[in-house]
This record gives structure tokens, C-alpha cells and sequence, in this order.
């Protein structure tokens, strides 16, 4: 690929192996939320709830704030909305007493899509300190944004694309964080399968394997 690498930041996960898998893609989905996680001390509530869909980053985000904030200042709560809601409304009201063990701050990771629609909390008391904090939530990538992914995910798989790749693909595919990863792994395994280059015709047998033929005879 000679275009250049998209737009991305790096975990400060330490040194690794599989560091360049640790990192996130920077875009019109995420921008906004990424500003928000650097300045957690203007958060209301010192809370805020991170949401969106499946396979959008939103555990590697909460990894990268807490590791500016350091572990000690901000708590993370993954995959919040399957959490007992008494527990996390005693959370809640320890970061307002300063009694959190993290330190105070607090970032809770749901994952909502439309799918399976929103955040439902049945706990009245937590549902009202939930709504009043800092809602960041993660978008649907936009054009530009879903070429720069497939970049990424194809650099992270090893899998060389012709400079085209991105142009034909990306009006063709899905607009979501899942089905763009889904598509270079199809890619990545017909490639390999077919002991092949990834060239148009593999990218076409990816989308007909992901959309059906119906799809292919649209474009």
C-alpha cells in the first residue's frame, strides 16, 4: 500500500509484539470523544459513559484514557450495561464522595447499537446519575473514515492492497465498525485461500460472501 498510514494514536500499553494491532483509527466517528477522554477533570460528576457499537474501539479507547489518567485516577467499566445496577449506583455516588479507589473519576463502556437498541436501566436512582453525566458516543465511520480502516485493518493482517482498494470498496460495504473489519478478513482469506494477490476479483468474492450476489449486480 503506498498511501499513506491513516490518522491513528497508540495505546501506552508499553512495549509488545503486537503493538501496531493496538491502535485506534482517528475519525468523524471518534474525534469528538477522544477530545472528551483527555480532559477528564471537566467531566460532570467526574463520570462519564462512553457508549456504541460492536467492534468500534470502545475498550481500546477507555485502555487509552485511563492510560493518560493513569489507572489510579480513573476507573473503567467495561461492558457496563450487563453490570448489577445497585453495584454501579454505589459506584456512582463513591467518585461524587471522593471515595472511588481509583481516585474519584470514572468511565463506564456500554455497548449499544441499533440492533439491540440502548442502554435500558431499570433502577430508577442509578438511570437519573447516569443521564446527568458525560455522554460520549461513538458514531458510524463516514467515507473517509472507512478507507483509513480498512488500511488499518489490512496493515494489521499483513495483507497488501492496491492504491484503488480503498475507492472501489468503500461505497460498497457496510458502514459500520464490524463489517468494515469483516470485510478485510474475508478479503484476507480468500487472498490466502485462492493463494492470490488481493485484487478485484477477491474483493468482489468478499463482498458477494458478506452481501450476497444480489449486492454485486447494484454497482
Amino acid at each position: 500500500m503506498s498511501r499513506n498510514p491513516p490518522s491513528q494514536i497508540a495505546l501506552p500499553l508499553g512495549a509488545r509484539k503486537q503493538a501496531d494491532a493496538q491502535r485506534i483509527v482517528i475519525g468523524n466517528a471518534n474525534a469528538q470523544v477522544i477530545e472528551a477522554l483527555q480532559d477528564s477533570a471537566r467531566w460532570p460528576f467526574h463520570v462519564a459513559v462512553l457508549t456504541g457499537p460492536p467492534r468500534s474501539g470502545k475498550s481500546l479507547l477507555a485502555r487509552w484514557a485511563q492510560g493518560l489518567a493513569g489507572a489510579e485516577r480513573l476507573e473503567v467499566i467495561d461492558n457496563a450495561q450487563a453490570a448489577d445496577e445497585t453495584e454501579l449506583f454505589h459506584q456512582w455516588n463513591a467518585v461524587q464522595q471522593g471515595g472511588s479507589r481509583e481516585g474519584g473519576t470514572l468511565l463506564l463502556v456500554a455497548n449499544v447499537d441499533d440492533e439491540h437498541g440502548g442502554w435500558r436501566i431499570v433502577l430508577p436512582d442509578l438511570a437519573s446519575r447516569i443521564g446527568g453525566s458525560l455522554q460520549l458516543a461513538l458514531r458510524a465511520p463516514d467515507d473517509a473514515m472507512a478507507g483509513d480502516l480498512i488500511l488499518a485493518h489490512a496493515e494489521q493482517r499483513g495483507l497488501t492492497l492496491p492504491d484503488d482498494a480503498t475507492e472501489y470498496l468503500v461505497p460498497r460495504t457496510v458502514r459500520s465498525f464490524a463489517g468494515i473489519e469483516a470485510l478485510v478478513a474475508t478479503i484476507d482469506r480468500i487472498s490466502l485461500e485462492r493463494q492470490s494477490p488481493a485484487t478485484m476479483s477477491i474483493w468482489r468474492a468478499a463482498l458477494e460472501a458478506l452481501h450476497g450476489p444480489e449486492q454485486q449486480r447494484l454497482f
